[in-house]
Formats: C-alpha cells, structure tokens, sequence
C-alpha cells in the first residue's frame, strides 16, 4: 500500500478532517521543513500532512525549503504525493474556482536550490522529466472528480514563476504565448525533488483568480483571491477525502 503526504498551499494551511493527529520533527541535511510533519488520518486513511508555507503562511514562495521538505516526506516513508497548489488562470478555460490537474510544466523561477545533486549526495542525477506528474496519482484525480460530478481540466501547463509578486501583463502574455494555462508560484522545484527520490507526485491546482490582463477586473486585489479561494477549498478538501481511498491502495 501506498503511503501518502499531501502538500498543502495558499488556502489550505491546516487541514481540519485530519484526525488523530500526532507531529513529527524531522532533521534533514538541508535544514528545517516548513513545519512540522502532521500524520493523522482522513476516515480510515492514515496521511501525512505538511503545510508549504508554514501553518501561518508565513513563508514566502521562494523562501520555501523545498529540498528539506521533500527530503523529510522520504524519509518517513512517503511514496505519493499530492501537492496542492492555489494559481492563477491563463487560458480561457482556466475560469476562478475551477479545479485543475496539470500534466506539464514550465519552470521560470530562479535562485531556488532546486537539486539533491551538489556536495552532500556527492553524485549528479539526471532524471528523466518528460512527464513531470506521475499519472497514477493524476489519474485517480481525474476519476475521482468524474465520479463526484466536478467540473475540472485534466490537462494543462503549469507555469511556475518566482514571487511572491504577481506577474505584468507583458509577462503573462508571453506565458501564454509559451503554452502556459496556469501560472502558480510553487510547484518548481518541488515536482523535481520529488521525482528525484522516486516519489509520485501530482498536483491539484485551484485557480483563485485570472491572471494580469485576463480577467475582467483592471487589477487583481487579494479579496478576489480570498473570496474564490474559500468557496474552491472547500471543495478540494472533498476531493481529498474522495481520492483517498484510491491512492492508499496504489502500488508502493
């Protein structure tokens, strides 16, 4: 049986179904996650959770230590993970409120330690990249929203930029031009370390607000964030519940 972690983003700092719950303190070679681990479980499924910035969201996309969080997540046995992931939407089916589980990535971040391979592993690992998300863990997704009637995109291209400031116009063009659907501050490096320890990992994007230029709105203000974000949770908190059952019995 699968052992599974769940990441959680913007909007989904604390996970109130998890139950039973116990902390664990990990010390890596790579300094301290993000907060500590928080095993408990989710009906009759047992997860790990750990919030990306921090239970008061209070650490910045690019400060994340996304090295130590997914060496961590290894370390305690993880071998799925599910990262969820607030963005913004791009192309025109990428409306707020709508769920999302990309299938590729562009990386436009910078500066980030983005690689286990450096003086402490002491080798190079090229991993293979081409599908950066594991299709067992996006497929249980997909199946799981059908089955519970969500309206959602099962293909799209994540476009990861550094932050924590939103984009231009001129750089969400360009995005677009490059075949981005979605853009999100987080989900480099986090999907290559992963793959790096032979971790699947999928991701399930909510879209809290058009990106700069796309929407109706001349400017993007952090209440429509909130208020798209507050209705969209919700409902990624039952997709979770749902696609439980499925992904612990995915093949370790």
């Amino acid at each position: 049986m699968a052992t599974i972690a769940i990441i959680g983003g913007t909007g989904l700092d604390k996970l109130p179904a998890l139950q039973d719950v116990h902390e664990i303190k990990v010390d890596t070679p790579y300094g301290a996650t993000s907060n500590v681990l928080k095993k408990g479980r989710i009906g009759d499924n047992e997860i790990i959770f750990l919030p990306r910035h921090g239970e008061n969201h209070s650490i910045a996309p690019h400060e994340i230590n996304y090295r130590a969080n997914i060496w961590a997540l290894k370390q305690q046995g993880v071998t799925h993970i599910l990262a969820i992931n607030a963005v913004g939407g791009i192309s025109e089916k990428m409306s707020p409120e709508k769920i999302v589980f990309p299938d590729q990535i562009i990386d436009y971040t910078h500066s980030r330690q983005h690689t286990f391979s450096d003086e402490k592993s002491g080798s190079v690992l090229h991993i293979d990249f081409t599908y950066p998300y594991s299709r067992l863990v996006h497929g249980v997704l997909r199946s799981t929203a059908v089955e519970m009637g969500l309206v959602f995109e099962g293909e799209a291209v994540y476009g990861a930029t550094q932050g924590p400031r939103l984009e231009s116009i001129a750089e969400i063009n360009r995005m677009h031009r490059d075949g981005c659907d979605i853009v999100g501050m987080t989900g480099m490096p986090e999907a290559a370390l992963a793959r790096e320890l032979d971790i699947e990992y999928a991701c399930c994007a909510l879209v809290v607000n058009w990106a700069a230029g796309k929407g109706d709105e001349e400017f993007i203000t952090m209440e429509i964030i909130e208020q798209h974000m507050r209705n969209g949770m919700i409902v990624v908190a039952r997709l979770i519940a749902n696609a439980l059952p499925k992904l612990v019995h995915l093949k370790a």
